[in-house]
């Protein structure tokens, strides 16, 4: 199903008017929740249907006209919270946003389903409203445990930041990971950038420093032995 709210006319004619679901894409019914209103961005509030959450979208159908129904996938929904201040809306409510997609395309088909689909696509809010403001938490809930289910797909060459430990990561991070490392004041040179070698010329240039330090001391400790002596 694409971004945006959708029109929705499966129902399964021969049972008991539940939406047609997509057993192919592993859809499953979660919930059903009947007498639901619903309310599409600042239009008034629908006559109630029944709210049936599946684990690939929502979907409402009403009660009074069976032709009408309304859809739309997780993926689409940017936001879902429980609504009880009276002053932002008159009624408690499941509010959710909706991700409309790319809202410069526009269909030149003159079919008036296509216009309804197009209508209902620049739709970013909807308001569910159960006749029962104590089911607002199970839904709210029911809505979590679906979102959960639906997480939001990777872009094509979108990267995570990964940090990396062990001779073994370093040496699969590449340049980001010497980076990273080599930026660390604990140990800014060494293994942490991927040169071992390096690590063991400095450790060795180190020592030999100290050596020379040890025989600078002796030399003057003789020198000044010798004087004494004298």
């Amino acid at each position: 199903m694409g971004l945006g709210l959708l029109h929705f006319d499966g129902r399964v004619v021969d049972g008991d008017g539940r939406p047609r679901l997509d057993s192919d894409d592993g859809e499953e019914l979660m919930h059903v929740e009947p007498g639901v209103a619903v309310a599409l961005g600042s239009r008034p509030l629908e006559s109630p249907g029944t709210l049936y959450v599946t684990s690939r979208k929502v979907i409402w159908l009403s009660d009074a006209d069976k032709g009408k129904g309304y859809a739309v996938d997780f993926l689409s929904l940017s936001l879902h919270a429980v609504s009880r201040d009276l002053e932002a809306y008159p009624f408690p409510c499941i509010y959710t946003q909706i991700e409309t997609g790319n809202e410069d395309e526009e269909s030149k088909s003159s079919d008036s389903e296509s216009n309804v689909d197009l209508e209902l696509s620049k739709v970013t809010e909807m308001r569910l409203l159960p006749s029962d403001a104590e089911k607002l938490d199970t839904l709210f809930d029911i809505f979590c445990q679906c979102a959960e289910l639906n997480p939001e797909p990777h872009q094509e060459g979108e990267e995570e930041n990964t940090w990396f430990f062990g001779d073994k990561e370093m040496g699969d991070a590449g340049s980001d990971s010497e980076w990273q490392l080599s930026e660390n004041p604990g140990n800014p040179i060494g293994s942490a950038t991927g040169d071992h070698d390096l690590s063991r010329r400095v450790h060795k240039l180190q020592i030999n420093s100290q050596q020379f330090e040890d025989a600078d001391e002796d030399e003057e400790f003789h020198d000044d032995h010798c004087l004494a002596a004298n």
